[in-house]
């Protein structure tokens, strides 16, 4: 049978401009691997808790103490908890609290001379690490544009001279995607 691809779309919420990116998912992919899809395509280096929203239900990674009640990730197919035009959300990093909406754009069928999952369309950078969820980028964003800001040369020092808030290369993210998941 040949394969379904999920079209997503994966928004930054709270964060302005937006961040976003277009993602091509086998539909087969269990939810473990639309964590790296998401890590990837967004920029993220994975160094924090996440889980899923899927209809009032939670995905992740189990845990071991017990204390959030999570379905594994592991045992949950992409194709058996949404389809078209399904929304649910995806949550990074439970101290900064990054929240993404995921809407499946289209599912259709897999082309066979394209290699998948890719990522043809997004826009701007994610944000830095730790820089302290949507009101900490928020200032950073402020504070790099303007000298006279009183964190601008602080703020800059710690994103570092690669960061650029309105970058985004989708080829090179879908050559990431292709490699690592």
């Amino acid at each position: 049978m040949p394969r379904q691809i999920f079209q997503l779309r994966i928004s930054l919420a709270g964060v302005r401009p937006l961040v976003w990116r277009r993602a091509l998912v086998p539909g087969g992919f269990t939810l473990d691997r639309v964590h790296r899809v998401v890590q990837h395509a967004m920029g993220w280096r994975d160094c924090h808790l996440h889980s899923f929203e899927i209809d009032g239900q939670q995905y992740g990674e189990p845990d071991p103490d017990g204390e959030l009640s999570l379905r594994d990730e592991l045992d949950v197919r992409l194709d058996a908890v949404v389809g078209k035009g399904s929304r649910f959300h995806y949550t990074y990093d439970f101290g900064d609290w990054w929240e993404h909406d995921l809407v499946v754009e289209d599912v259709f069928l897999a082309d066979p001379e394209e290699r998948y999952p890719d990522c043809p369309d997004g826009e701007r950078a994610c944000p830095p690490e730790d820089v302290g969820g949507p009101a900490g980028y928020q200032t950073l964003l402020a504070a790099w544009t303007d000298p006279a800001h009183a964190e601008h040369r602080t703020l800059r020092d710690w994103a570092g001279d690669r960061f650029d808030p309105a970058a985004f290369d989708a080829s090179r993210v879908g050559t990431l995607l292709r490699r690592f998941c």
